[in-house]
């Protein structure tokens, strides 16, 4: 393995990877694992790498990739619980019986790393240092993304029973059924979060070598996070890029808008035919990464402005005009945006993070 920035493991500096040892597993099964028919769909992308997304029948968050090498596994991201990545594993044996091996976070938001605590201390979890600090302070069962999309899950159970309640089609009580379940499981699943941080951290830039396979963890500017990483395949030209371009916006809660068009820049220099995002389909077009620049160049010049005259958070929420955009984010329909948007903006205009 060639390193090519600084590598903490555990918090001690090594000097070589060569103590990385093979998979262990915590055997116990844990909660919110139950499920009706397979609960991720894996799409190859090259040899041996596959796009995993869910299909909908349990909650696993975000998409991962998997990297069959010629030993092991390497899993990028981990989803949103320790049930959703156990039944990751389970579903993976369909494509490979080779152990995983690594799992490379590349941000610490709830819905790409809350997987990795069913792996033992044998099993090598590579991230930034950032990504590391925000695991072990708790941030990510914390801030913005968490409250918003994990904490309202007991409300809306409470919502959908009443839905149910009062429900007298067949169709209709079979859907909030299946739902409901879904989301009874989530409850579990996510009860039982210990966040567990890299093991393996960098500042700039890993290289490991498996087998023929080159795989090319960088992290190349502040974004979606303080802390991401995209993990780039040279010879299949496979980028994956966690939550620096998706389908849609991306959540902007923990983000560094500012920075975030440099490192599209730094982005658009790595020669790659397909971007496998943590959300959404994969990505062939290239100009999809100018039509998220202009999203955020738009963006950050209007709250720039409305902070500079003094605007509060909620009214520059409610005024920010990002219809211009419409053409490549139709869901995009009517004056306002995330009020998390802002509020993250601000935070970074005012040096508080």
């Amino acid at each position: 393995m060639k390193i090519t920035s600084r590598v903490m493991v555990a918090g001690a500096v090594l000097f070589t990877l060569g103590f990385i040892p093979a998979l262990s597993v915590v055997q116990e099964r844990p909660p919110g694992t139950e499920h009706d028919g397979p609960a991720f769909t894996f799409n190859k992308i090259a040899e041996g790498v596959y796009h995993a997304v869910g299909t909908g029948s349990m909650s696993v968050g975000a998409n991962s990739t998997i990297i069959i090498n010629q030993d092991e596994v390497m899993l990028v991201d981990n989803h949103a619980s320790p049930a959703a990545a156990t039944v990751l594993l389970d579903e993976l044996k369909a494509i490979t019986d080779k152990p995983v091996k690594y799992v490379v976070d590349t941000h610490y938001h709830f819905d790409h790393a809350h997987g990795a605590q069913i792996f033992g201390p044998d099993v090598t979890i590579i991230g930034t240092e950032f990504t590391r600090r925000a695991l072990l302070a708790g941030d990510s069962k914390g801030g913005k993304t968490w409250p918003r999309f994990v904490g309202t899950i007991p409300q809306q159970v409470v919502t959908l029973v009443a839905q149910l309640d009062t429900a007298k089609a067949p169709e209709n009580r079979a859907a909030l059924q299946r739902r409901l379940k879904i989301q009874e499981q989530y409850k579990l699943a996510t009860d039982v979060i210990r966040p567990t941080a890299p093991t393996v951290t960098l500042n700039d830039r890993i290289t490991l070598f498996r087998g023929g396979r080159e795989i090319d963890i960088r992290f190349i500017g502040r974004a979606h996070t303080g802390g991401d990483v995209v993990v780039f395949l040279p010879r299949e030209k496979v980028l994956i890029g966690g939550d620096l371009v998706s389908t849609n916006p991306s959540n902007l809660g923990d983000a560094y808008a500012g920075d975030w068009l440099q490192t599209l820049e730094n982005m658009k220099k790595l020669d790659w035919d397909i971007l496998l995002p943590g959300h959404g389909q994969p990505i062939r077009e290239k100009e999809r990464l100018d039509h998220w620049a202009d999203y955020l160049r738009d963006f950050w010049a209007q709250v720039q402005e409305l902070k500079k005259q003094g605007v509060s958070v909620d009214d520059a929420a409610r005024r920010i005009d990002m219809r211009k955009q419409a053409a490549h984010y139709p869901n995009i329909t009517a004056v306002g945006v995330d009020r998390d948007a802002v509020l993250g903006a601000y935070e970074v205009l005012d040096g508080a993070r």
